[in-house]
């Protein structure tokens, strides 16, 4: 929304004295006072701003008035105009870039995990910066790359959430490596956790163990043979094995024992069943319906968001026994905004529980 402040006898200060001259017709010479005893408040705050009185009515600038009232301010000259845009509000996050794609428009989407989980558009309009205040580009941005970021002011309603990044600050490269947890152990200084038998990695309360659908949990939760991938560094000592401060370790889906292979003819019977539930969408669907892939997961590595009551106390029965789901997942014209679709199924039984999150 904008707002647009006409100008008038504020001409001469907005245009210079010089550019006045001639222009008597429209710019009267006025005096007026500064009276420094009076505080202007801004949400009760102080603004610092020092009115000037003239003919008995108090006047302060246009330009530092608008900032503290949080626009921004731009002058038309050939209208003679003062335009006050309202300035966004834009949301913050801090973390890790953890995938990075290029799109067909010339674009860049990171994908961002830490603070919040997010899904960012890059372009030509979004200013990236290193700590030094230099100028980067969408190619300087990696897997591994700490940003701190401003976005919005819209945000999609998606899981998780995407928008368009408009100013990036790139903190430090961090660098990634997945493996299997071999030992975890606290210590005076936080936590230790060791990747196989090659680095020791120190994390201390900046530190964030998150799973890979952004959701915080407990360093307890980490246990021998659990895999992860961690964002660690920048540096390594040189002991063996070397050490390092890890900043982001994030928790990988982990396989289910003893749970069998689905045969192609039990894969070829949930997709069946997924193509019912999904069949009023199938003008955005470009997955061909004997080609959907069939996976068993997991009950708590899926983002299912059941409907009915009957289907969430399934999905609670399911996950309280450690159970397993089978997901069935489709391409859309959609994906490069809300994800894939995917129906999930409970395994035992083949009863539908509802869709994944769409992301």
């Amino acid at each position: 929304m904008k707002k647009k402040l006409t100008v008038l006898l504020t001409l001469a200060g907005i245009l210079g004295t010089t550019a006045a001259v001639g222009a008597e017709d429209v710019v009267e010479k006025v005096t007026g006072y500064l009276q420094k005893d009076v505080k202007v408040l801004v949400n009760g705050q102080d603004s610092a701003l020092t009115p000037v009185y003239i003919d008995g009515k108090a006047y302060i600038p246009v330009r530092d008035a608008a900032t503290k009232l949080g626009y921004t301010v731009n002058y038309d000259a050939a209208n003679q105009e003062i335009e006050l845009d309202e300035a966004a509000d834009l949301m913050r996050a801090s973390g890790v870039i953890v995938s990075v794609q290029s799109k067909s428009d010339g674009n860049t989407r990171i994908e961002l995990l830490g603070s919040t989980w997010v899904i960012l558009n890059v372009d030509k309009t979004t200013s990236i910066k290193n700590l030094d205040g230099k100028s980067l580009t969408a190619a300087d941005l990696k897997a591994g790359t700490q940003i701190d970021v401003e976005f919005g002011p819209v945000m999609a309603m998606s899981y998780p959430g995407q928008s368009q990044a408009v100013n990036i600050n790139v903190q430090a490269d961090r660098a990634v490596k997945e493996d299997t947890i071999k030992e975890v152990k606290h210590t005076d200084n936080g936590w230790q956790v060791q990747l196989g038998d090659n680095l020791i990695l120190n994390g201390g309360k900046e530190t964030r163990v998150m799973s890979s659908q952004g959701e915080s949990l407990k360093w307890e939760d980490l246990k021998a043979g659990t895999k992860v991938k961690a964002y660690y560094g920048p540096f390594e000592t040189k002991s063996l094995p070397p050490q390092s401060p890890v900043f982001l370790l994030v928790v990988q889906a982990q396989p289910i024992a003893g749970t069998p292979k689905m045969s192609p003819e039990a894969a070829q019977e949930y997709r069946d069943l997924a193509w019912a539930q999904v069949k009023e969408q199938a003008s955005h669907i470009t997955t061909k319906q004997d080609e959907a892939v069939v996976q068993i997961v997991s009950s708590t590595e899926v983002g299912v968001l059941p409907s009915t009551d009957e289907q969430k106390k399934l999905l609670a029965d399911v996950q309280a026994a450690n159970g397993a789901v089978v997901t069935v997942t489709y391409n859309t014209d959609q994906d490069e905004l809300l994800g894939p679709l995917t129906a999930v199924f409970d395994f035992n039984t083949k009863a539908f529980i509802g869709f994944n999150v769409r992301k």
